[in-house]
């Protein structure tokens, strides 16, 4: 694909970058087909290709209407497009570049930037999200079904296993909001690790990973998030951690993503380099495992694999074999590369088109007649349970009830 950029643009890292992606494109239209928003919707400015046509004309300077800031406020991020790409178009790298330059260049109506500025100050600190998720958690009883459904129940949390017996050790990444939403996640993730002669340790002065604000077009802000993740681990990277482990596989492929997001910071680049390398989802680190330390578990249970699993850290089947090899059934799930709707914070910003996306992810998921529904990212899970009367849950959380009641029967 030819490009023009403007020289202000051209000339920057981002500009370079958006060129780059840009002429590998090749206008072929094989993304259309897994694009979830063009099957619902048809419009070709709501697939791919016109997006990344949009997104050209932005940075070529012509006009920007709100138009195409619904275009690509449509856009699911789920990256089902990079999977199919015959020519590697870094799809989701572009979409970045192209939301920061229609934040930059358009103004939202008032109540669009009091809803973001609201996301961006709450959800990414526990400190303000948790007592907020708390309130929310004791008036739940009196709130209508619909409202009701949007708010998890306060779990109870078993004692996490004493890291320091163990001298192999793993940082085990905490996030946002999913210790408030689900802490059973990763104690789960801990007892099952604990058992395979692993030690997680969590550090409290990480935060967000990042990717809420990146999504939202504030990139600056996801770059300090970044830096401060880094700052926090970097002591138990020198003394020996072999991974950072982190079972939101969104926030792991925003981690695994920090080397091209501080690629222009000289005092964070190198750095942002190995952090990525030790970035692991815990299907990919306990497959590496010997057979004899994997867990025993069973169940006939679909897997919903996240797009940020898949797509974005490339790490299709993976999670799926390692619970064959536990002991799991699998049910067959029609459509595994297609979205569930929830994208971060697009569940919250795009409520017809996720409720639209998920039931299509819903219909496939079930058709099988599985016991329960199984994930690897806790917006999956909590997007999912709001339309379903069959559990869903983490895959390591059913991992560590099926080991747990083992140890029990014996």
């Amino acid at each position: 694909m030819l490009t023009e950029l403007r020289a202000d643009i051209r000339d920057t890292a981002e500009g370079q970058t958006a060129d780059r992606i840009l002429r590998n494109c090749v206008h072929c239209g094989f993304c259309l087909a897994t694009c979830p928003t063009y099957r619902l919707l048809g419009d070709e400015l709501d697939s791919p290709r016109g997006r990344i046509y949009l997104i050209k004309s932005v940075l070529e300077g012509k006009p920007v209407s709100a138009e195409t800031r619904l275009h690509l406020d449509r856009c699911l991020t789920c990256r089902a497009c990079e999977t199919t790409c015959p020519s590697g178009v870094e799809y989701g790298r572009l979409l970045e570049i192209g939301r920061e330059a229609v934040e930059r260049e358009t103004q939202r109506p008032w109540y669009e930037r009091w809803q973001r500025q609201l996301l961006l100050k709450v959800l990414p600190y526990r400190s303000r999200f948790t007592p907020l998720l708390r309130l929310g958690q004791v008036v739940r009883p009196l709130l209508p079904p619909s409202l009701k459904r949007q708010i998890p129940t306060h779990s109870k949390v078993a004692a996490v296993p004493d890291w320091q017996r163990h001298q192999r050790r793993v940082i085990l990444f905490q996030g946002c909001v999913q210790p408030a939403l689900a802490p059973t996640i990763n104690a789960a993730a801990s007892q099952v690790l604990d058992k395979a002669g692993v030690g997680c340790c969590q550090e409290p002065a990480e935060g967000c990973c990042g990717a809420l604000s990146l999504h939202l077009g504030a990139n600056a802000s996801a770059r300090e998030f970044a830096r401060r993740n880094i700052d926090a681990w970097w002591p138990w990277v020198e003394a020996g951690a072999e991974a950072i482990v982190v079972t939101a596989s969104g926030c792991g492929v925003m981690i695994k993503d920090y080397p091209a997001l501080l690629a222009d910071d000289p005092d964070y680049r190198d750095k942002a380099v190995r952090v990525g390398e030790l970035a692991r989802d815990p299907a990919e680190f306990l497959a590496a495992l010997p057979p004899e330390r994997l867990p025993a578990a069973g169940g006939r249970v679909a897997f919903q694999s996240p797009c940020t699993l898949q797509h974005g850290q490339k790490l299709a089947g993976v999670t799926e074999s390692l619970l064959v090899r536990m002991g799991f059934e699998l049910t067959p799930v029609p459509e595994a590369h297609q979205c569930c709707g929830s994208a971060g914070t697009y569940s919250i910003l795009q409520p017809t088109m996720a409720a639209a996306v998920r039931d299509k992810k819903l219909q496939t998921l079930v058709s099988g007649e599985p016991d329960r529904i199984l994930t690897a990212n806790i917006g999956c899970l909590l997007h999912l349970q709001q339309a379903t009367r069959i559990p869903v849950s983490h895959w390591l959380e059913a991992v560590a009830a099926g080991t747990e009641a083992a140890g029990r029967e014996t």
